[in-house]
């Protein structure tokens, strides 16, 4: 059986995205307790609190107290994720399709390439948030800063509708094994992605008070 390749999209977004994901470097996490506070404290604003930390804290030195780049970094976390996921999706829909080919049933293969294509989105979707959040003027007016979090509020909102249905086709799969591991990957972005959301939102509620 011919060994399946990485599909040739998620090299393209491989290649784009992983100059935005770096611009927020991670550091080792043996920080001051006050910038740990700081992020446990905006994490419990989170509904994945425990989750939010564990992922946010070796960027404890370079966010500091700065809700904005707190946010950032969470997005940038998440853009990781996604990307993993992409690559794995794309192997296994191209490993399906062979499958296929050889007498397999169709709707696994389907059902995996229709999600990877809403995951597509969904960093496609992280990417525009990134690069605005990246591109935020502080020294601009009120308005300006709102619209920008505006942006950044719907395309994350949309990210995460796009992660909750790349799962919905998985009803109609029976007897995958992959099955579970893809939904559990995708849950697991799909909670970086609300708590990213969240902290965008307290970014916003911090700015506006």
């Amino acid at each position: 059986m011919k060994k399946p390749s990485l599909h040739p999209s998620i090299i393209f977004f491989l290649a784009t995205l992983l100059p935005l994901i770096l611009t927020v470097h991670s550091q080792p996490s043996s920080l001051p307790s006050d910038d740990s506070d700081f992020i446990r404290t905006s994490c419990n604003t989170t509904l994945y609190p425990d989750l939010c930390v564990s992922s946010l804290s070796n960027f404890s030195s370079s966010v500091h107290d700065d809700p904005a780049l707190l946010a950032r970094a969470a997005i940038s976390v998440t853009l990781s994720k996604a990307l993993e996921l992409g690559s794995y999706l794309s192997n296994v829909t191209a490993l399906l399709k062979s499958q296929e080919e050889n007498g397999g049933h169709p709707t696994a293969a389907a059902v995996f390439h229709d999600c990877f294509e809403n995951l597509k989105d969904a960093v496609d979707e992280m990417r525009g948030s990134m690069k605005q959040m990246r591109d935020l003027v502080s020294t601009g007016s009120l308005e300006s800063f709102r619209f920008q979090m505006s942006n950044v509020q719907t395309w994350l909102s949309a990210a995460l509708t796009d992660e909750e249905t790349c799962t919905d086709g998985f009803k109609d799969v029976q007897d995958e094994p992959r099955k579970d591991e893809v939904c559990a990957r995708v849950d697991d972005v799909k909670k970086l992605t609300s708590n990213a959301l969240a902290l965008v939102n307290r970014c916003v509620d911090k700015a506006m008070h």
